[in-house]
């Protein structure tokens, strides 16, 4: 990367963890995707049962590797057999020691922005595990929720209903439907089985202090 615009990156990185340490959450800056394994490995201890949402940042750091290590009791979804299965995993999430995914965006004043389909994921980032991880490539931050909102409706969706073979217009459109109409609201979307914009998290200054990990990285990560 061009040292000029990696120095603009880390710059605001450092000024939106500040925002971040405000709102009652840790911050941690990785460099590059390869240096967030050594920091979640930090945060996890030794016998703590764990699991995570469908992240592709979190894929593409090599997480999975390391929560397969034997080290921890893995909550691992995609081992579950059957819908039941799977169903039991995501109730289990709610007493899980450590929670891992991503965000959808994460504005320049230190709020975390999700939208979700089954919901799983925002349910527990909300409320339920003890410690939850959040691992965000630059990609991610933006300026305020209107902002936020469009990129969901643009970057974060169309590639996710791809992704998971989702019906849906954003799949075959590359944007939501929703901004075809000038004065759309933030729920606006389709109407199909297989929509993913089902229900929104804003995660502002948070009750728990510590409780929520963000580790913002120097790098482009997931959708």
């Amino acid at each position: 990367m061009d040292i000029n615009k990696k120095t603009a990156i880390e710059k605001r990185i450092m000024a939106v963890g500040e925002k971040l340490r405000k709102n009652n959450m840790e911050f941690y800056y990785a460099e590059n995707a390869s240096d967030v394994r050594g920091i979640v490995e930090s945060l996890i201890k030794e016998g703590d049962t764990v699991t995570h949402g469908g992240s592709v940042s979190m894929a593409e750091c090599g997480i999975r590797e390391l929560l397969n290590s034997g080290k921890y009791n893995y909550l691992d979804r995609s081992k579950a057999a059957t819908p039941e299965e799977t169903l039991a995993v995501y109730r289990a999430a709610f007493s899980a020691d450590v929670y891992i995914s991503s965000a959808n965006a994460i504005t320049d004043d230190g709020v975390l922005y999700n939208v979700d389909g089954n919901s799983n994921r925002i349910a527990a980032i909300a409320f339920g595990p003890s410690s939850v991880i959040i691992i965000a490539g630059y990609n991610k931050l933006v300026h305020d929720l209107k902002e936020a909102e469009t990129r969901v409706k643009t970057a974060a969706a169309p590639p996710n209903c791809v992704r998971l073979s989702c019906d849906t217009y954003c799949k075959e459109k590359g944007e939501c439907v929703s901004l075809q109409k000038g004065d759309h609201q933030i729920y606006d979307g389709c109407s199909g089985d297989g929509r993913i914009c089902c229900n929104y998290l804003i995660s502002a200054q948070q009750r728990h202090k510590g409780r929520i990990k963000v580790i913002l990285v120097g790098e482009e990560l997931g959708f």
